[in-house]
């Protein structure tokens, strides 16, 4: 009985954070038609991406059948990412994607310092995890202090997340969303 219960459990928090996803990406769809166009025939597109996009988490193999958390060591980089990209993307001027690109790359170099160690490959994904963080527009993200917020907010979900969305492409970008959303959120809220 408690291998049954543990299946539904497993299968209620698929359906939660697919539900989850959805509707957060199909508002900022929506956030994206508010503000650049009011012609229905972008609404309509918006509303049958939506409806692809629930077909397709619903359908794919999205999940292991374990879940696995994240090493605290390896979320940890995510902050890191964040400030190098945000500083790129501001403080140089170089943009968001040039600030990203930059992180990235030179985060892609890292497991070459020990390339028999276990730990260094997977500090690239978590450093440029970070980098999207850094991406936020200076309306958004106001300052570091912002930016350090909202990277321990998509550190949290990159731990949370190691064995959910597998094979979709996308998902160190939705974390970091996810990440900036929220802080922006409380942000909001408590001002």
């Amino acid at each position: 009985m408690p291998k049954f219960i543990e299946m539904q459990a497993r299968q209620k928090f698929r359906i939660i954070s697919i539900c989850l996803l959805f509707v957060i990406q199909a508002l900022f769809l929506v956030a994206i038609f508010v503000e650049n166009t009011h012609s229905y025939i972008v609404l309509a597109f918006i509303g049958l991406l939506s409806l692809l996009i629930l077909y397709s988490y619903l359908k794919s193999p999205i999940h292991h059948h374990r879940h696995e958390y994240e090493s605290i060591k390896i979320a940890i980089w995510v902050p890191i990412g964040a400030i190098a990209s945000y500083y790129f993307n501001q403080i140089f001027g170089l943009g968001p994607v040039l600030g990203a690109a930059l992180t990235g790359t030179l985060a892609s170099f890292i497991p070459n310092i020990n390339k028999n160690s276990a730990y260094l490959p997977h500090l690239p994904a978590a450093i440029y995890c970070g980098a999207f963080v850094g991406m936020s527009n200076a309306q958004v993200a106001h300052g570091f202090s912002f930016i350090l917020a909202a990277s321990i907010f998509t550190a949290i979900f990159l731990i949370v997340s190691k064995s959910l969305l597998n094979g979709v492409g996308g998902k160190l970008g939705t974390l970091a969303f996810l990440g900036v959303s929220l802080t922006y959120l409380l942000l909001y809220i408590f001002k």
